[in-house]
């Protein structure tokens, strides 16, 4: 499974990316809304850190095919053609897919709430479908399912798609996904950083090191004892 940072923040990026092996980046109009800076400024300086052949998930804003087209040339043209454009899986949604597939553009489909709108989307020529995880437990629904019955379902019919899970609440449920084989997930920073954080890690390591430090001397490590 693909890990992927969900934000927009340059600083918790680069931060992201030296301690952790994560696979790219995900943004949409709300988390550069966040940012509080121009769109492209923010997204020009997330693709020049992560690099050309990094995943860069950006979406569009219009509401028409024609406008989403547009939006996704754009895109393509300021972040460059790998650039994944993300359109949402709704009926001009499906409509603007077909059209940039037939280009050879890069598609997230997104705002996916039931397993018909991915279906629709991987037939509209969607290489990744990101159902909400967390919303979708607020309408009362169990997301980690809906995303494994959407796993289920590309396979099934031998679509060229993968999940990019999103909207994630806790790090169990990313786990779960995992060990289910999902293609990708996308997750906040908060998220992403408390994958490893457990008070029984670190007081594990502690008396690692205080064990260490009673037979060789304070500050010593295997470096110079």
């Amino acid at each position: 499974m693909k890990l992927i940072i969900d934000d927009a923040h340059i600083d918790q990026i680069k931060r992201i990316y030296k301690f952790y092996p994560v696979d790219g980046v995900t943004t949409n109009p709300t988390i550069l809304a966040a940012s509080g800076r121009k769109p492209y400024d923010v997204l020009k300086e997330i693709r020049e850190f992560i690099g050309a052949d990094a995943e860069l998930h950006v979406q569009v804003v219009a509401q028409t095919a024609d406008g989403m087209v547009d939006d996704a040339h754009r895109i393509r043209q300021e972040l460059g053609a790998n650039t994944y454009v993300k359109i949402p899986s709704v009926e001009e949604g499906f409509r603007a897919m077909k059209l940039l597939k037939a280009e050879g553009v890069n598609i997230t489909a997104t705002a996916i709430y039931t397993p018909m709108q991915a279906f629709l989307a991987a037939k509209a020529g969607a290489s990744y479908a990101a159902p909400y995880i967390n919303r979708i437990d607020n309408m009362g629904y169990d997301g980690v399912s809906i995303a494994q019955h959407i796993h289920d379902i590309f396979r099934n019919n031998n679509l060229n798609a993968n999940v990019l899970a999103a909207s994630f609440k806790n790090s169990q449920q990313l786990l779960e996904l995992a060990e289910y084989g999902i293609g990708a997930a996308t997750a906040s920073p908060d998220v992403i950083f408390s994958l490893v954080k457990n008070d029984a890690i670190t007081s594990a390591i502690n008396a690692f090191v205080r064990d260490f430090e009673k037979l060789c001397g304070e500050g010593v490590t295997m470096s110079n004892a």
